[in-house]
């Protein structure tokens, strides 16, 4: 099948839905690639470039839509873009089908089968795929850039000559992705990182990239991550008043604010308001994710900068990625592609779009003439969160030494009866065997018991070298079976012999397994 890509109307979006080397590898899945004139140009990609990839550039929407029976983009068609599609055919894009309901009708009646990549479940298997994250961690990242270029101090502390700079305090509002991704370049900046989330699980991540987690004196219980498939949910009116005393007691604290607190199918939370941004320090910044939803920040204002009266700046763009349109356009092209390697399971070229694979039903928007929106849950569900293990309980000096008693018990009760069956069966033996034959037999039986007893208490991580030296020593054995060498019995010469060769291993090959050990700990 030809797979096209259009050139994006929406004002301001640089980013395009595939790329010279995505169309490489999904003519390795047996399709072909078309392309609009002049589409990946503000991306860095040249048409010249998707020529040399193979890819047909055509002069206009029409005629890419005509040959194409796929239709990749980034932004979702507006309702006239939608007209221009054929019957029939594939649409994959970011669609947003719950704030879009009226445009998916559209789609379906146009029997278009539409996939939207922004309902990808958020599963194990679909993390390759899921372009909502490659956005997003692109979208912290320039967060925190953007932070930088309007705030008028060092990320970092320094001490220099002319005086001491103290490092910027940044804290980040929401723990997804973009908040780790904004974590992460703030603390590799040399800030000074806070972090909160409502979901209990982040806690270790952002403690592990080196940033503090706020902590709420909250004693109610929040959702699970897993149980809305990693996103947030709503909090209640009680946590969300804590949640807000908590921020007005960091906002004088604080240089800059980055808000990414997102709810699926609802506004973005007020989280930062107004009387927050009144406490903080002139000069200071708040870079505001979720602008495009309402925003986080009160004074937030779509697609804009402002400055309020007490010298705080707060952004407010909406196209973070599309400031970055050469990597958002890789990473996009590239969720695009593995969407379409899952589509054709046979790399023949040929889509075969199977409804009951949990990645394609919950992607796929309308099929078939018919909206499929919303999806049932994936079979697989997101992993939850470990729950802490419960501390055995600290025995107390009387219950110890009843469990000591009780084992040395046991234990002995144990080797008396081995000592007792052996014995026993020792003396069964005596009674036929001959003098010399049980005087040796005995000797074999304790040495078996007494290393058995020595080896099956000695720790796993001291086998080999223990064993290694045990061997080469027991070869002494090799004195007795060179004293039998010359004997007259051709049986017990061979014997001698094959004794003589063992315990020639054993002495070599244990010193050379102890030599080689003991290497392993010198310094080179």
């Amino acid at each position: 099948m030809k797979i096209g890509a259009l050139t994006e109307v929406f004002p301001g979006e640089n980013r395009v839905a595939m790329t010279p080397d995505s169309a490489t590898q999904l003519a390795k899945l047996g399709h072909s690639s078309v392309i609009q004139s002049g589409a990946g140009a503000k991306a860095g990609f040249s048409d010249a470039a998707y020529a040399a990839a193979g890819v047909e550039v055509l002069p206009d929407a029409a005629a890419v839509i005509a040959a194409a029976d796929v239709i990749v983009k980034v932004r979702g068609p507006d309702a006239a873009e939608l007209a221009t599609l054929g019957d029939g055919q594939t649409l994959i894009s970011f669609f947003w089908p719950a704030q879009n309901a009226e445009l998916l009708e559209a789609a379906a009646k146009k029997n278009l089968t539409v996939v939207a990549m922004d309902m990808v479940p958020r599963i194990s298997r679909a993390q390759k795929m899921d372009a909502l994250s490659s956005m997003a961690n692109i979208a912290g990242y320039r967060a925190v850039i953007e932070a930088g270029a309007n705030f008028g101090r060092f990320f970092t502390g320094q001490v220099t000559a002319a005086g001491k700079v103290p490092p910027a305090k940044v804290l980040v509002v929401g723990a997804g992705v973009a908040g780790l991704a904004a974590v992460g370049t703030a603390t590799s900046l040399g800030a000074i990182v806070h972090a909160f989330d409502v979901r209990p699980e982040v806690a270790e991540q952002i403690e592990s990239m080196g940033a503090s987690f706020v902590f709420l004196d909250f004693a109610e219980q929040q959702t699970d991550g897993a149980a809305t498939g990693g996103y947030a949910a709503p909090s209640s009116p009680e946590f969300r008043e804590a949640q807000l005393k908590k921020f007005r007691e960091l906002a004088p604290e604080m240089d800059i604010v980055i808000t990414t607190a997102l709810i699926p199918g609802r506004p973005a939370p007020k989280l930062w308001t107004e009387d927050m941004v009144r406490m903080m320090k002139p000069g200071s910044v708040i870079v505001d994710l979720a602008a495009e939803r309402g925003g986080n920040c009160d004074l937030t204002v779509p697609d804009q900068k402002i400055v309020t009266d007490n010298g705080v700046t707060v952004v407010g763009y909406t196209d973070f990625p599309s400031r970055m349109a050469a990597q958002a356009s890789t990473l996009y092209s590239t969720n695009i592609r593995h969407m379409l390697t899952d589509l054709t399971p046979k790399k023949d070229g040929v889509i075969a779009h199977n409804m009951e694979d949990d990645v394609i039903r919950g992607a796929t928007a309308a099929h078939m003439g018919a909206v499929t929106f919303p999806p049932p849950p994936p079979k697989v569900a997101a992993i939850a969160v470990q729950k802490p293990k419960e501390k055995a309980r600290e025995l107390t000096p009387e219950e110890r030494r009843a469990n000591e008693v009780a084992a040395f018990k046991a234990q002995t009760r144990s080797q008396v009866g081995l000592l007792a069956i052996g014995g026993g069966l020792m003396l069964l033996a005596g009674l036929y065997a001959p003098a010399a034959f049980m005087s040796h037999f005995i000797v074999f039986v304790l040495a078996v018991f007494v290393g058995f007893q020595v080896i099956w208490n000695v720790s796993h991580s001291l086998h080999t070298p223990l064993m290694a030296v045990t061997n080469a020593i027991s070869s002494i054995i090799i004195l007795g079976a060179l004293m039998q060498i010359g004997s007259g019995n051709v049986l017990v010469i061979l014997l001698a012999a094959l004794s003589v060769f063992m315990a020639g291993i054993n002495i070599f090959g244990g010193f050379m397994v102890t030599r080689r050990m003991l290497a392993m700990f010198q310094k080179s």
